[in-house]
């Protein structure tokens, strides 16, 4: 899903791939309402007057929520619900600001009352809670590749045009559509302004989603998607590939040049607008994601992380070479290895696209799922190195103790947030080391179990 960038992040939201994995992203992104509760309740939210607003909790479970964060209690949940008209109403003059009309702001949001029920999804994201494995094996599988290539061949025009225009190839464009939606089979079915009001007032990423519903009264006054057809996921991401609101704004283009950047209903417009994202994200015309590499006997592990970058030719004089046998294409390219299952699973050299990729939505294991998937779509084969299928994932409350246990062993990870990024892989590495492991800096039980002790 187009997550607009810092959404994913600490919402470690994925929002499509939620509704792909179950669909992901939990990114997610993904059970909703019929739009004909839209506009069920008439509301005239006033700059001056706060009108109160039902919510509708029918489908919450009335639990707090995972994360641990003090605003997705369920109390907290009820309270920021019950205030969810005055909400509505103190969002006025920011819309003004942002050149909405008095009468659009009335006409979209009337009758908007809080769908609680994405409280239960806000804090259950797959690209985060399952094993990379398990997470690639729903990505990656024979179907999906191969609606994936039926569908590169059928538009093959389209994404030849858009790979001269924007310099992405077809095959990256095809996997996102596939990662995001399952190539929009699950693209959501919820009011995309009535998701983005309810997280602006209730849950843990209000400051965030202000800009995503405004964003979206945005696109309904200018007219480039009718309400009726501008439904999503639960985090307010639409279309096959998921843009987010402000993502539209920013690189939604209009392919067809009817006047209107559509990528919902039309094809060309929503690969087009995939690929510009893509673009001004960074992403280097003519490079590969990254290989799935073999690393030799001796490796400093030390040196893995998506923080240490070396070009391509500095880490084939370590002795790293691609799992495949090939040469690496493009050796004055800068990359990284990673290691998202530890020094027992598979390695991987990411380049810059790959870091583009997570621009898109911020999870390694999306940005695997989606380059493979590519992979895959061209011919290419599987992972080849097993992944350590028998090795017991840690639990959010886990990933929570080991990050807390790592900060009391002096080690700056910052915030303890439960999501295992970059700076908490470092400081695992070095508590491995000082303990003689591997330091492959990979979160384990048994690195949790050593912290726990004395």
């Amino acid at each position: 899903m187009v997550l607009s960038k810092p959404i994913l992040s600490s919402l470690a939201v994925a929002v499509s791939v939620a509704v792909t994995v179950a669909a992901v992203l939990g990114h997610p992104a993904h059970a909703q309402n019929s739009p004909a509760d839209w506009f069920t309740h008439l509301v005239q939210p006033s700059a001056t007057a706060p009108v109160p607003a039902p919510s509708d909790a029918s489908q919450w479970s009335g639990q707090s929520g995972a994360s641990g964060d003090p605003r997705m209690t369920a109390d907290a949940i009820r309270a920021a619900a019950a205030e969810f008209g005055n909400c509505l109403a103190g969002l006025w003059p920011d819309a003004e600001r942002r050149g909405i009309t008095r009468a659009s702001y009335e006409r979209f949001t009337a009758g908007l009352t809080a769908d609680l029920s994405i409280m239960d999804k806000l804090d259950a994201q797959p690209e985060f809670n399952r094993a990379t494995w398990d997470y690639l094996d729903l990505l990656v599988s024979d179907e999906r590749v191969a609606h994936g290539q039926q569908l590169l061949t059928q538009y093959a025009p389209t994404f030849t045009a858009v790979a001269r225009a924007y310099g992405v190839d077809g095959s990256i464009i095809a996997a996102i559509w596939g990662v995001e939606s399952n190539f929009g089979s699950r693209s959501g079915d919820r009011p995309v302004l009535r998701s983005t009001a309810t997280l602006a007032c209730v849950g843990r990423r209000r400051e965030y989603f202000r800009g995503e519903f405004l964003a979206a009264l945005e696109i309904l006054q200018r007219g480039d998607i009718p309400p009726d057809r501008f439904i999503g996921s639960w985090a307010g991401a639409f279309g096959p590939t998921q843009f987010m609101p402000t993502t539209f704004l920013r690189y939604a283009v209009d392919f067809t040049g009817d006047g209107h950047r559509d990528v919902i209903d039309s094809i060309p417009d929503m690969v087009a607008s995939t690929a510009n994202n893509l673009k001004l994200d960074g992403w280097v015309r003519g490079q590969n994601w990254g290989y799935e590499v073999t690393l030799p006997a001796k490796f400093n592990y030390l040196l893995t992380g998506s923080l240490r970058e070396m070009s391509v030719r500095e880490w084939e004089r370590l002795g790293v070479r691609r799992a495949d046998g090939k040469p690496f294409a493009r050796t004055e390219d800068r990359g990284s290895v990673i290691l998202p299952a530890g020094a027992r699973g598979p390695a991987f050299l990411i380049l810059q696209n790959f870091r583009v990729i997570m621009k898109y939505n911020p999870a390694e294991a999306y940005a695997l799922g989606t380059g493979y998937l590519a992979n895959r779509m061209r011919g290419g084969s599987p992972v080849l190195h097993p992944w350590p299928r028998e090795e017991r994932m840690l639990t959010a409350q886990e990933r929570y103790e080991l990050q807390q246990l790592l900060a009391q062993h002096g080690y700056p990870i910052g915030a303890p947030d439960g999501f295992i990024g970059p700076h908490t892989r470092l400081a695992i590495r070095s508590f491995q080391q000082s303990i003689g492991q591997i330091p492959d800096g990979f979160a384990s039980s048994e690195v949790l179990d050593r912290l726990r002790q004395p």
